[in-house]
């Protein structure tokens, strides 16, 4: 007669999430990422390196 092989412990499963999807905001619903730059504060240094970055190709 044969003895059963010990069990080895599991790892756990992860959880399934019934929550209402709807309710967590996403990247979207914000307006962080949407071309900001970090103000220079009185850098005008900065601020003509943005305008000359910005500048439309027809003003050059």
């Amino acid at each position: 007669m044969s003895t059963a092989p010990t069990p080895e412990p599991r790892e756990p499963k992860a959880a399934l999430i019934f929550d209402d999807p709807l309710t967590a905001l996403s990247a979207d619903d914000t307006d962080r990422g949407w071309g900001e730059r970090p103000s220079a504060g009185e850098n005008s240094a900065a601020d003509l390196a943005r305008f000359l970055d910005e500048k439309p190709p027809h003003h050059l």
